[in-house]
């Protein structure tokens, strides 16, 4: 089978875009994952599926298959590419779309200077949504990782999150630790582990190790949730801009029961077809 596809990028968190739209289209997981090869494959920390739509007031729904292989239920930059290759692609003329995912439904919009817009839905707490093994909700939680004993806000923007703040995010043990997060037995759909070092109250600097991923250079849902974590902790301003190490995404969040807005860029980096 000769695949069609399309790379791209937000802020170095790499996508390959798969057009089905016009013709059903069913990978398995092993041709997911090779797919997702940087050696053998196209290499990606995404693969992002384009479906019709399967609810009356959307426009399009949206999958996302990890590098793993495992579909997942959100990815923020991959919104944000969504939009923008729908657009380019000519499946659509509006510059706004509302679109269907596992998580939710989420509303990217283009802006006039080429950045993307994406409304990312209402952030969820109750340990029971995120999923997370907790008696209550709380405003922080403690985790044992590994003989450590971590503070973490735990919350879903359409996928978990558990988020650390933390004194220099260059020195945080992201490639050792974060694995461990993502599997910790109280995440039963496993998590994305961020960690956060504040700047001041209107700037953060964040890496993220992604569930099926590993780190990337950005994550989008990754941004939303420390931001919303440092907000509600009384750490952070309401609009704040969140550093990568692929580059800064804006995000805005007004407070419980509010959606998240993210504001950030979407890059298409080349097309081709690959041999299944």
């Amino acid at each position: 089978m000769r695949l069609k596809f399309t790379k791209m990028h937000g802020l170095g968190n790499d996508f390959v875009v798969l057009d089905a739209s016009a013709r059903p289209l069913s990978l398995t997981p092993e041709q997911l994952r090779l797919i997702a090869n940087r050696h053998l494959g196209i290499g990606c920390d995404q693969i992002l599926q384009v479906e019709p739509s399967r609810q009356p007031d959307t426009d399009f729904y949206y999958r996302i298959f990890n590098a793993d292989g495992g579909e997942v239920e959100q990815c923020g930059n991959g919104a944000r590419c969504f939009v923008r290759y729908v657009r380019d692609r000519g499946l659509t003329t509006k510059t706004e779309i509302r679109v269907g995912t596992r998580g939710g439904v989420i509303v990217p919009r283009l802006e006039d200077d080429g950045r993307v817009t994406v409304n990312m839905g209402v952030p969820e707490f109750e340990p029971a949504r995120i999923p997370f093994a907790a008696p209550r909700r709380a405003l922080t939680y403690e985790l044992e990782v590994n003989g450590r004993r971590l503070e973490i806000s735990a919350l879903s923007v359409g996928n978990p999150h558990a988020v650390q703040f933390v004194p220099d995010v260059e020195r945080a043990p992201v490639e050792t630790e974060g694995p461990l997060i993502e599997r910790h037995p109280r995440f039963p759909q496993r998590v994305n582990a961020g960690y956060a070092q504040v700047i001041n109250r209107d700037h953060i600097r964040l890496r993220v190790h992604e569930r099926g991923a590993g780190e990337t250079l950005a994550c989008g849902t990754g941004a939303c949730a420390a931001a919303v974590a440092g907000i509600t902790r009384g750490l952070l301003e309401r609009r704040l801009t969140v550093s990568t190490r692929g580059g800064n995404l804006g995000i805005s969040w007004a407070g419980e029961g509010q959606p998240v807005i993210m504001t950030g860029p979407a890059v298409t980096v080349f097309e081709g077809e690959m041999e299944l």
